[in-house]
């Protein structure tokens, strides 16, 4: 076994990077740390995680095999703040409800069409 500091970004590709860095920071906070033409990568604020915005009509949405992409909220009451800012910043609400152990979750498409989770644990 190696050690890590564990999972540490997701690079997606995306229709327009602009755009997409504008929808993560109304839903999630993020913050640009890192710009070059194509591709803007953000950090979650708290976290030691990033996202990669790289510019890719042909690719963007597709995910290659990987379900979705999931965020764990600090606080289960965040739960309707979620939704509101997912709905507000243009994102579709797939689903919605609360795991066995009444942990709420949500589920929704960003705007390119990937499967983003929004849960409490």
């Amino acid at each position: 076994m190696i050690r890590t500091y564990g999972l540490t970004h997701i690079s997606m590709t995306v229709r327009d990077v602009e755009r997409s860095y504008q929808f993560y920071h109304a839903v999630f906070g993020v913050e640009e740390y890192f710009r070059e033409p194509g591709q803007i990568q953000a950090k979650t604020p708290g976290a030691h995680d990033v996202i990669v915005f790289n510019e890719g009509r042909q690719y963007a949405g597709k995910s290659g095999g990987i379900a979705h992409i999931g965020f764990r909220l600090v606080d289960p009451a965040d739960i309707d703040a979620a939704v509101e800012a997912v709905e507000r910043a243009g994102g579709k609400i797939l689903s919605r409800g609360k795991w066995e152990g009444g942990e709420p979750y949500l589920f929704f498409h960003d705007l390119d069409g990937y499967e983003v989770e929004i849960w409490f644990e």
